[in-house]
């Protein structure tokens, strides 16, 4: 959703906060802007549009400048237009903010019959002009507290007060919030890509807590204003991983990283000698794995696919009944949840708002919580009981690629862990499992340098309207995966169904204009997608089948292929992901669309 930068310290704070802007570009967005202190003054610029426009409005001779907050605004209260954008303004009063402020109509009408006028249709300048209310000769950050009193909702704020240079307050409520620490300098940003360049020990704020940035440090406090201490966490990435390194897009660079990506989420998580998995990797004891009797799985978009891959996984290996879940629909769905279930929440980026509530939600009801996520330090990883890091780097791109098949990767290995504690499985057997999976990232080489077939095959496909994607078994969820790909990155209407519903419906779509999309690697299920195969070559489909090497009899029913190595049932998901990326990337570049930051979406939805 949008995002937040600002700085205050020796060096040009336009310059990080333009920077850092752009270093949240990922995160979606409509609109920027930035205001920064000069020569006593703050001066606001703001764009419709993208941050290069914003860009436009500095000539070569900008103002010095040592206190900046800046913004990228995904559109909620008030449709995209300069005077809807960030910072916002009341007299001396600045701020951004992300978010939704639940109560902001009965807050703006107190205010207007109080005196105060509107230039937005947003919610925020509600809480700027209340912050300029409670201002008066008292300091920023007890404005801040008394404002926040009446309001409902969701935020996260960087402010400053004319009054005040070189002092930024900051705000977390259920959307984050970090401090970077430097040497002499300091950042807030809802992201710690902002300003990973400038440094990597960050502090993460928790709902409630207050932040106040100055020349002299950085002092934490409830809102109540009692101070706090707080961890100092080292994020262990390095800028690099976030600049393109040669390759056209970010989203084409991930789908190359995967390889790395998943290595490093194996890394130490399990010994190949004796086929023991390392528990303490997942927060978990050998006994709490034992206890559990049902597994909760919640995640939102990509992740809850891999939650889907996740259920076959755990209970095909375990024989633990697993229910998976849309968090956004789970948390209100009223769910019987016991002591000793075990919810699992997916979430690339640690902040996604419907799983937290939904973590929160099982904890209340008295089920332990494991966070399988990214981000070291988000809130997701600090709120739950146990965690599992991917450690697949930070992702740009809006649509997930590394981190999709890195959670398969982790759930793999979780239901490896759960196996092994419920003797389902023997050691043996485990060794087996694992020795494929160190296998998958060579494979997954073999797949990525083939990519010109998959250029080609997408040079055919990509004027096409429509797209149905099919799968069977562990495969359906890949199939929902390359569907959603192709939406988010060409805006190509594509479904994605499981094969043996074909003939309830979609088959009456069917025709010479539609692509169909068939993961139909060899396993039990072969037969029964080959007739699949032919029901749509009957009605005039064009076939574009994933199979694995030597398949003669698909490959001769299809009018495109592309082979994938053999591997064994579980992982043979994620291989078929890679080249349906690679399609959906292809497809997206030949329409001329912008794959890295897709219009309407975000990479993080902060926000209900």
């Amino acid at each position: 959703m949008c995002g937040i930068i600002g700085y205050t310290g020796k060096k040009d704070a336009i310059s990080v906060v333009l920077e850092g802007l752009r270093r949240l570009e990922y995160r979606g967005y409509d609109s920027a802007g930035i205001a920064f202190f000069s020569e006593g003054t703050i001066t606001i610029k703001r764009q419709k549009g993208k941050v290069k426009d914003l860009l436009s409005l500095f000539d070569a001779d900008r103002p010095a400048s040592h206190t900046a907050i800046g913004h990228t605004r995904w559109a909620t209260h008030g449709k995209p237009s300069e005077e809807n954008a960030h910072p916002h303004r009341s007299d001396g009063i600045v701020i951004v903010h992300n978010g939704i402020i639940e109560n902001y109509l009965e807050l703006k009408r107190n205010l207007v019959a109080e005196g105060y006028t509107f230039t937005s249709d947003t919610d925020t300048e509600v809480l700027c002009h209340l912050i300029h209310k409670f201002a008066g000769d008292s300091p920023l950050e007890d404005a801040v507290r008394h404002a926040l009193e009446g309001v409902k909702g969701a935020y996260a704020i960087a402010a400053i007060n004319e009054k005040e240079e070189g002092k930024v307050v900051g705000v977390r409520k259920d959307s984050p919030l970090c401090i970077g620490l430097g040497y002499g300098e300091y950042f807030i940003a809802s992201d710690v890509p902002a300003f990973f360049n400038h440094s990597k020990d960050v502090i993460y704020l928790d709902d409630g807590e207050m932040v106040v940035m100055t020349d002299d440090g950085v002092a934490i406090t409830t809102l109540e204003g009692e101070p706090i201490h707080k961890e100092v966490i080292s994020i262990p990435w390095s800028p690099s991983m976030a600049e393109k390194g040669g390759y056209k897009h970010f989203m084409l660079k991930e789908i190359y990283e995967q390889p790395r990506a998943i290595a490093d989420t194996l890394r130490g998580r399990f010994t190949i000698e004796t086929g023991e998995v390392n528990l303490e990797e997942f927060g978990l004891r050998e006994e709490e794995i034992t206890a559990v009797d049902r597994i909760f799985i919640v995640a939102c978009g990509t992740s809850w696919h891999a939650a889907l891959i996740g259920k076959y996984l755990i209970e095909d290996m375990a024989r633990v009944p697993v229910e998976v879940d849309i968090a956004s629909e789970f948390r209100y769905r009223n769910p019987i949840v016991r002591p000793n279930d075990l919810l699992v929440a997916i979430t690339q980026s640690g902040e996604t708002a419907d799983t937290l509530a939904v973590q929160r939600e099982a904890k209340r009801l008295g089920a332990k919580v494991m966070s399988i996520c990214n981000v070291v330090g988000s809130t997701s990883a600090r709120e739950a009981d146990a965690v599992f890091y991917t450690h697949s780097g930070p992702e740009i791109g809006v649509a997930s690629t590394k981190a999709f098949t890195s959670q398969i990767t982790a759930l793999y290995l979780f239901a490896i862990a759960v196996a092994l504690g419920k003797e389902r499985i023997s050691l043996d057997s485990a060794r087996d499992l694992q020795q494929e999976l160190l296998s998958l990232p060579d494979k997954i080489e073999q797949v990525l340098a083939r990519d010109d077939e998959i250029e080609k095959i997408a040079k055919e496909l990509f004027k096409a309207k429509d797209f149905l994607y099919l799968g069977r078994g562990i495969h359906f969820p890949i199939a929902l995966e390359g569907a959603l790909k192709l939406k988010e990155i060409s805006y190509i209407h594509a479904e994605g169904y499981p094969a043996g519903e074909m003939k309830h419906g979609p088959i009456a779509l069917v025709d010479e204009d539609m692509p169909v999309v068939v993961l139909a690697p060899k396993g039990t299920l072969h037969e029964k997608i080959i007739s699949n195969i032919q029901e749509v070559k009957s009605r005039g489909g064009r076939v574009v089948s994933l199979i694995n090497h030597g398949d003669r009899e698909v490959f001769g029913l299809s009018d495109f292929s592309f082979p994938v190595p053999d591997t064994n049932f579980y992982l043979s998901a994620v291989l078929l992901a890679v080249p349906l990326q690679l399609l959906a990337y292809h497809i997206g570049v030949l329409r001329g669309c912008d794959v890295d930051q897709p219009r309407n979406l975000a990479k993080s939805v902060t926000v209900e």
